[in-house]
């Protein structure tokens, strides 16, 4: 590769670790940003002395955060933006989450997006996320983690299922997660006790686990990584190297990475909502121009929508569009879909392959079959929202939305020095 990049499989592997949930994934990439002379804007302050049309800034909405290197604009203001999201799918606690069954204490719990929820079975389970709470009046919050096993949710044995095929796993009934013996710490209790906060005090909390296996990276010749969360941290992790690697000659690079993408991003802080429309026009607001600027910045701007893609399966090859094998380790993933899941067009399309021609990688290009339904990204919904040119790509792995996934080693490195290159162009 002749792009420069700082990522590694390694590094993502820490990454992911550090992250176990989106108001974590912010977190990580706050204290990065930090350290890289970024410094932090409120979205209630004013924005005036052209804070934000210049240096580098980022602001952060929940589990979502834009950060945006403005250094090097000259002339008309226009935007290349690499975008993501943070969340991931899991199980999520409920709202009264105590319960005792069969003399054991369990915690009940939900699937949160496209969670494939036998792979979260028989796993042990961590919790993270975050607590309001009541602080003299005000509310405040707290971020939680809890990277012990303290949960479980066990499979049914073989010899109990019909025909000895396993179960239909039921949602509301199969996924509840044992917590120990007996009667119990009430849940909130405890995880306020390790949050350093009066339990008394809560008032609000969005918790989820995640398996406390720590990343690895395994195979006969190292060339795999197995983590939770690849799907979408692989390109939160890559996007902010790359923002990091990229040295814009001109415009603002921007990295915008969102939550609840994977239930719809209908939120005050999904790709649907107005942050990166305000963000933006805030920018722009901040060099002195007014609306008509703002709107011919936008129309001169470029969004790579970065997701991950699929790998082919070695076990299921059928299962892929016959003539578009992905492979692990092959590179960067244009992903095309005619029916408008993926966001990709001619003209985007011919700015990734160009952004990869940059960096010296190889490009890989995904359809998806005919006779399966196709997922979707932020690319739509941020291409319709905001009227971007907008192009889906993304880097391929194996077992997408299963709590543990796969992928290849080189292919961290190789996202991410393309989506610099996209940067810097």
């Amino acid at each position: 590769m002749t792009a420069h990049t700082s990522a590694t499989a390694a590094g993502l592997g820490e990454f992911i670790d550090a992250s176990p949930s989106p108001f974590h994934v912010c977190e990580t990439v706050v204290a990065t940003l930090d350290a890289a002379g970024y410094a932090r804007l409120s979205e209630t302050d004013g924005w005036p002395d052209q804070r934000g049309a210049t240096g580098k800034h980022y602001v952060v909405r929940g589990g979502s955060i834009i950060a945006w290197n403005a250094e090097a604009v000259a002339g008309d203001l226009r935007f290349r933006i690499v975008g993501g999201h943070t969340d991931s799918p899991n199980l999520r606690v409920k709202q009264n989450p105590d319960r005792t069954s069969a003399g054991l204490a369990t915690v009940a719990l939900e699937p949160y997006g496209g969670a494939w929820l036998n792979s979260w079975l028989d796993r042990d389970l961590g919790l993270s996320g975050r607590l309001a709470y009541d602080d003299a009046g005000a509310v405040a919050f707290r971020l939680v983690r809890i990277d012990e096993p303290i949960l479980r949710v066990p499979q049914l044995a073989i010899h109990l299922s019909e025909d000895r095929k396993g179960v239909h796993l039921d949602p509301q009934r199969h996924v509840d997660g044992i917590r120990g013996v007996g009667e119990a710490e009430p849940l909130l209790s405890f995880v306020a006790g390790r949050a350093g906060v009066d339990p008394d005090a809560v008032l609000g909390w969005e918790l989820m686990t995640h398996d406390v296996a720590p990343s690895r990276i395994i195979g006969a010749a190292g060339d795999l990584l197995s983590a939770p969360r690849l799907d979408n941290q692989g390109t939160c992790y890559a996007g902010l190297r790359a923002l990091l690697d990229a040295e814009p000659s001109g415009g603002v690079a921007m990295l915008a990475l969102f939550d609840h993408e994977e239930v719809g991003s209908g939120s005050e802080r999904g790709a649907s909502s107005d942050f990166l429309v305000t963000v933006c026009e805030r920018i722009v607001a901040a060099r002195g121009g007014g609306r008509d600027e703002f709107l011919r910045a936008m129309a001169a701007s470029v969004c790579v929508s970065g997701d991950m893609a699929h790998a082919t399966h070695p076990n299921y090859p059928d299962r892929h569009e016959p003539s578009h094998r992905i492979a692990v380790n092959g590179g960067p993933v244009l992903k095309v879909n005619q029916n408008l899941r993926y966001a990709s067009d001619a003209i985007g399309e011919a700015e990734f392959a160009l952004a990869c021609r940059d960096a010296d990688v190889p490009l890989q290009r995904y359809i998806h079959r005919a006779d399966l339904p196709c997922g979707s990204t932020i690319g739509p919904l941020t291409a319709t929202r905001t009227g971007l040119l907008t192009v889906d790509v993304g880097a391929p792995q194996l077992a997408m939305h299963s709590c543990r996934e796969l992928m290849g080693t080189d292919d961290v490195a190789m996202y991410s020095a393309a989506l610099a290159a996209f940067l810097r162009r």
